[in-house]
């Protein structure tokens, strides 16, 4: 999975959606399903933070615009958020992917994302602990020189 999670878009396919995305704006200012959906996907994969969050602002407006897709934009809404490290959100999209159908790709998604989610909590925990060891080396210094 991380190996999938890690794979960018190539610059020229993001390009190319995003030219036609805007063209289609630009003519009548209206944009076609498909051609957001091409365009969230290339972003979701983006190697730039930003992008993947234009992307999911886009499939969350498919997803609530446009049902008969729905499923195919909550997996990437999922894959979207597990890239940028919202693995809460990321973990609610696979739990509504799997109320629609079982898939084994969105539950290893998912299994991931809960890894994940996990060494993080791991790390936040090590670096306050290690915060409060420091803290508390500190005033105990600063108690140590006072009485002297």
């Amino acid at each position: 999975m991380d190996e999938l999670l890690n794979d960018v878009v190539p610059q020229e396919d993001l390009e190319r959606f995003e030219k036609k995305y805007l063209h289609e704006l630009e003519l009548d200012g209206d944009v076609t399903t498909e051609t957001k959906f091409e365009y969230a996907f290339c972003l979701v994969r983006s190697r730039y933070t930003n992008d993947i969050r234009k992307g999911i602002m886009i499939l969350e407006e498919l997803a609530r615009t446009h049902p008969d897709g729905r499923r195919d934009y909550i997996y990437y809404l999922a894959f979207g958020n597990a890239r940028i490290k919202n693995y809460d959100l990321s973990l609610n999209y696979c739990r509504a992917f799997l109320e629609i159908e079982s898939n084994d790709q969105v539950r290893s998604l998912e299994e991931y994302i809960k890894k994940q989610s996990d060494k993080e909590i791991a790390k936040g925990m090590a670096v306050a602990g290690g915060a409060a060891l420091v803290l508390g080396g500190i005033l105990g210094l600063g108690i140590a020189l006072a009485r002297k």
